[in-house]
């Protein structure tokens, strides 16, 4: 992915466009406003002023994806999003996909002073953080978009969209609501009981150990009870002191990964493993292992990290 500094950080504001909307119910083509473009997904709308604001507030469920294309000027955009929205559809309501063709709405680009295209942005609560400004194959797609899911679970964003009929946005005012099956465990998120999401997450595991879904949620909600009240500076400052005890070293690590810093916690605990011998060698290994869960074993780099790990066993 190409990560490069968005030029208006924070909320979007609307209050500056300007030009006369397009007239309702039409876009280049001819398909109706409203209605799924490319391939129909049920988690991607066509973006115009009278939805656009909506879209954004169902941010705040779970992540948004932008894609700001035009077919007439590059058309190697268009297709980006067509793509975009076939996966965005295999993540089951992870993220919207709100489809932007600048050429048809002008005054949105305008808004988020797009600097170029195609340019695929993700929100999450409201807040804009720039992904992807090159045209990808669609299996590289699929890579970004799993990596960017385990990153948003390490920070405890794991909130789901509804699929809409035929594409349609939510109605103004309408709740997006989460998979029932994880509504306990994030709940008890949402209202700061890390224990009780961890129970919560613990039972459906229980009732089905292939829950992937679970299993990881499970996994990050319990690196989120260990590290209640830790001060960073101060874990840091033992695991500097103490480069082989297991415990300030796992503590560092599970910070790490609270803090997005995947792979520092991977080759913290790694380097770790090869230093010591058992038991504190298997207590590494093991919670690494419990890493790797919560970030999800399809990760790429969850699969460097198991090879490291072999070769510091071996």
């Amino acid at each position: 992915m190409t990560q490069q500094p968005f030029s208006r950080p924070g909320a979007i504001d609307l209050s500056g466009l300007g030009q006369p909307a397009p007239q309702a119910g039409a876009r280049p083509g001819g398909a109706p406003t409203g209605t799924p473009a490319g391939g129909g997904s049920s988690y991607s709308v066509v973006v115009d002023e009278q939805n656009f604001q909506s879209l954004l507030e169902q941010s705040m469920t779970a992540p948004v994806l932008l894609v700001f294309y035009s077919r007439t000027r590059m058309p190697e955009s268009g297709q980006l999003a067509d793509d975009l929205e076939t996966v965005v559809g295999e993540h089951d309501g992870r993220y919207l996909l709100g489809r932007v063709d600048i050429d048809a709405v002008p005054q949105i680009a305008q808004a988020m002073q797009i600097p170029s295209i195609p340019l695929v942005v993700a929100v999450v609560d409201g807040r804009p953080m720039p992904l992807i400004q090159d045209p990808l194959p669609i299996e590289e797609l699929r890579t970004a978009l799993t990596q960017v899911g385990q990153q948003f679970t390490t920070q405890g964003i794991t909130g789901r969209h509804q699929p809409r009929s035929a594409g349609a946005p939510a109605a103004d005012g309408e709740e997006e609501v989460v998979d029932p099956r994880y509504a306990p465990a994030q709940d008890a998120l949402a209202a700061g009981d890390i224990d009780q999401a961890v129970a919560e997450y613990q039972k459906l595991v229980d009732s089905n150990p292939a829950d992937v879904e679970a299993a990881g949620g499970l996994a990050i909600a319990k690196v989120m009870q260990r590290t209640q009240g830790v001060d960073l500076a101060q874990a840091r400052a033992a695991a500097a002191e103490n480069p082989d005890d297991v415990d300030a070293q796992t503590m560092v690590a599970d910070l790490d990964m609270l803090g997005g810093h995947v792979e520092d916690a991977f080759t913290r605990l790694v380097n770790l493993v090869a230093r010591t011998a058992d038991p504190e060698r298997s207590r590494a290994r093991d919670h690494l292992l419990g890493l790797f869960a919560a970030v999800g074993n399809d990760d790429p780099r969850v699969l460097a990290g198991r090879r490291d790990l072999a070769s510091a066993l071996f």
